[in-house]
């Protein structure tokens, strides 16, 4: 069984039997309380502030960082692959670089896009591969867009996606709502909770959209 407890923004928590795995700390830099997580492993897709901010406060003892890595890295028993990609459509010159990353816990294979701002190629998708659980930015401005988010899902072809980056109550930055992603779409779930659990024998056939409570 997976927990997985969404601190807002970009920051999730994942626990798995053994190991958890916090994603792009944002430490309250953006308006939203800070995160009361901890992990094992700290993935970071960029060193934007509202993506890597106060990460020492969320790494338990003997901690490892994964900082915007490119390529695949056997961390704590966990092998983690990233994907190098950028921030915007014109190959990062407006806002830089970004990682793509993968991992599986317990079975379960999840993929946090990180602030992915463009669609991405074939070679990329390929690299990233079979994913269940997709963490996708939804909001615009800074990322990929509600349809630019609708493309990339289903290119991924994940099995649950969990959208993030968008605007949410006290979030100080002006993203777009989730409603901009959801509406239309079949299959939506409004989780009455910021936290889920999941096994591989849970995940459900045909593609959800699970949309946590912050």
């Amino acid at each position: 069984m997976v927990k997985i407890k969404w601190w807002g923004h970009a920051t999730f928590e994942i626990k798995g039997s053994k190991l958890s795995v916090v994603t792009d700390p944002h430490g309250g830099s953006v308006g939203l309380p800070e995160p009361k997580c901890s992990g094992d492993i700290i993935l970071v897709s960029h060193d934007h502030f509202d993506h890597y901010s106060k990460v020492e406060d969320v790494c338990k003892g003997g901690a490892e960082k994964v900082l915007w890595m490119a390529g695949t890295k056997t961390v704590k028993g966990i092998p983690i692959k990233g994907v190098p990609v950028f921030h915007d459509e014109s190959k990062g010159s407006q806002r830089g670089k970004n990682v793509i990353y993968t991992f599986e816990l317990d079975g379960v294979k999840f993929c946090h896009l990180g602030d992915l701002g463009h669609i991405p190629s074939e070679d990329e998708i390929k690299e990233i591969g079979a994913i269940d659980v997709l963490f996708t930015p939804v909001g615009g401005v800074f990322t990929i867009d509600a349809g630019g988010a609708t493309e990339v899902a289903d290119l991924i072809k994940p099995k649950i996606i969990i959208p993030m980056h968008y605007k949410t109550p006290g979030l100080s930055l002006g993203l777009a709502k989730v409603e901009e992603f959801t509406k239309r779409k079949p299959r939506v779930k409004e989780i009455k909770s910021s936290e889920i659990e999941i096994s591989k024998t849970s995940i459900p056939k045909e593609t959800e959209i699970w949309v946590l409570t912050p």
